[in-house]
């Protein structure tokens, strides 16, 4: 019995413990349907995922892939289109940009350059204003260009004598004192002359030479050596300032001598109203009168050395490994209308441009000197219009001489 009461208690047990499993297995399997169908869901929609992405990637026709293709195509060419379009509009943007830039830059230098030239010519004229009253002459200064003469010349101070009578056949102001340029080199060539030097002696030109008074040229260089006759030719003939300056300071006793008998010479001359201070006639305290002058051109005359190289038409000098043409700087001497026996033409600033001359007009020997004249051409001219009246003069002479 009770051994069966044992087995019963067992099998009790057992029994309850099952149906206790059993209650705690429902829960746990419905938990486990739910998970499945879950996990069964989510498999089916990505399945559905998967077949939509093979469909779109895998289309299943050759059409359906050109379509693809054209539409990708198309999609990219609109992308690069927008892509390039906004490109070009920026380089457009840039373009502009820097045109305008370019613009305001050059606007910019233009007026800094308007301006800039503005100030230039301003300063030009100016310069110009202030310069302009030292080129008056002495002549100007004085009034003389306002004189009138019946010749009308337009030389402010002139004069005509007859070299063997001594009449005055012209006169204008011949009794004013003005600068007489390089008609001082008549006087050079004359005190020179006079002194019997060695025309063959050689003579170097130095930096002593050189014009500091006006800056002139020259083209005879510092160390040229030259005979005293040669530079004599090319200080009558072609008024060359350093020939001229190179034949006072190698002078016996130096340049103070020299200039010395020039003031001398021209004392003995009769000349009162002139001085010399250096033999050039670049410095304007060089003066005399159309009186005094026409007083040497009739003693130098008698020179024959000073009749001759005045007189030359053009000369050559070899220097070095080069050829100097030197020509006369009266044009008169090469017109065939005119025989003239001595020559000195002269200018500077303050002189203008002068004239002295001994020529033979209808048969007559005349000394003219022109002084303070205006223009290049204008001394020669005056000489023209005196010659032609002149030889009006003797032909209205000549008719009035009684006959028979």
């Amino acid at each position: 019995m009770i051994f069966r009461a044992s087995r019963l208690q067992k099998a009790l047990k057992v029994t309850a413990c099952a149906v206790l499993g059993l209650a705690l297995s429902v829960p746990l399997l419905g938990q486990a349907a739910t998970a499945n169908k879950k996990v069964a869901a989510k498999k089916q929609v990505a399945a559905k995922v998967v077949t939509t992405k093979k469909a779109t990637k895998a289309p299943t026709s050759k059409t359906a892939k050109r379509d693809q293709a054209t539409t990708a195509k198309a999609s990219s060419g609109s992308k690069k289109g927008a892509s390039l379009r906004k490109a070009e509009s920026r380089q457009q943007a840039k373009k502009a940009a820097q045109r305008g830039q370019n613009t305001r830059v050059a606007k910019s230098k233009q007026g800094t350059a308007m301006k800039t030239v503005a100030s230039k010519r301003a300063v030009s004229t100016s310069v110009m204003k202030v310069s302009a009253p030292a080129r008056l002459t002495n002549g100007e200064r004085l009034g003389l260009r306002s004189s009138d003469d019946p010749l009308d010349l337009n030389s402010s101070v002139a004069l005509v004598v007859d070299q063997d009578t001594g009449e005055v056949l012209f006169s204008k102001n011949e009794s004013a004192v003005l600068p007489i340029a390089s008609l001082t080199k008549l006087m050079t060539g004359l005190v020179i002359a006079d002194a019997n030097l060695p025309m063959d002696e050689m003579i170097t030109i130095t930096q002593d030479d050189v014009d500091t008074y006006k800056g002139s040229r020259s083209r005879l260089a510092v160390g040229t050596t030259l005979s005293r006759g040669e530079l004599m030719h090319l200080s009558l003939m072609s008024s060359e300032n350093r020939a001229a300056h190179a034949l006072g300071r190698t002078y016996p006793g130096g340049m103070q001598e020299f200039v010395r008998l020039m003031n001398d010479k021209a004392r003995e001359l009769g000349m009162k109203d002139t001085r010399y201070v250096e033999p050039t006639g670049l410095l304007s305290w060089n003066q005399s009168s159309a009186r005094d002058l026409a007083l040497l051109v009739s003693v130098a005359y008698e020179r024959p050395i000073l009749r001759q190289l005045s007189t030359s038409p053009s000369h050559q000098l070899d220097v070095g490994q080069r050829t100097l043409q030197y020509n006369n700087s009266n044009r008169l001497i090469r017109n065939a209308d005119w025989d003239i026996g001595l020559q000195k033409t002269g200018y500077i600033s303050e002189a203008g441009r002068c004239l002295v001359m001994q020529a033979k007009i209808s048969g007559r020997k005349l000394i003219m000197v022109f002084l303070d004249s205006t223009g290049k051409l204008s001394r020669s001219q005056d000489a023209e219009r005196v010659r032609r009246w002149v030889e009006a003069q003797s032909i209205q002479a000549l008719f009035a001489r009684p006959q028979g």
